[in-house]
């Protein structure tokens, strides 16, 4: 990925040098002002070794109890991305059949069972154990959480993503956790972004039509 200069404008500018201690603006367009969703790839690979670095830095994001919910699986073989292609949208087909890793995102809904090692300080499992809607409101609201750290940390590491929700649920989850507590939540392609793929940046809102100050 190549950070090239994003839409900034004087307003956000003043915004960011408010906060106190931004971090660099090259790093800012790399992650957010100059990254795109990318619909086609280039022809390089992504290493295994990535994919460890891509979830070492998610994984440092918080979440609730520091219950870790989210289970990924990456495809990377023909054969797996197959297994994924008859449960995708038209539109997506090609976007994952042609990314070097597809990462399926998922959340554990039997997460909670960690938690004695995960947050020691007190008997976290407790509070989940016989309360299912507890268990999957936590479970893909912090898992939803991590998918975008993980996006985020994908980015900042030099990849490209593609992220897609256009698929059949119930099947993604037959192919690929049948038998096990892991749900997918969304699906993301990864690799190095091709630009002759990407639409013109979409308007984004401004601060008075999603957000107030009271």
């Amino acid at each position: 990925m190549d950070a090239k200069p994003g839409p900034r404008g004087a307003a956000q500018d003043v915004a960011l040098d408010a906060c106190g201690r931004p971090i660099d603006e090259a790093a800012l367009d790399q992650i957010f002002f100059a990254a795109r969703s990318y619909n086609g790839w280039l022809d390089k690979d992504v290493s295994d070794d990535c994919l460890r670095a891509i979830v070492d830095v998610m994984k440092m994001g918080p979440t609730s109890a520091n219950c870790q919910p989210i289970r990924i699986r990456f495809l990377k073989s023909r054969d797996a991305k197959q297994r994924l292609k008859p449960h995708l949208m038209e539109g997506n087909v090609e976007k994952a059949m042609r990314a070097p890793v597809v990462a399926l995102l998922a959340h554990d809904l039997a997460f909670y069972e960690r938690l004695p090692r995960y947050f020691p300080h007190t008997d976290a499992k407790s509070w989940f154990e016989g309360n299912d809607e507890l268990i999957s409101a936590t479970a893909f609201r912090n898992g939803t959480l991590q998918a975008a750290y993980f996006i985020i940390a994908a980015r900042a590491l030099g990849l490209d993503t593609g992220p897609m929700s256009g698929f059949d649920e119930e099947g993604v989850n037959k192919a690929f956790f049948a038998g096990t507590s892991w749900r997918i939540n969304f699906i993301c392609a990864l690799g190095h972004g091709d630009e002759k793929s990407i639409f013109e940046r979409s308007p984004r809102p401004e601060f008075a039509e999603i957000a107030d100050i009271l």
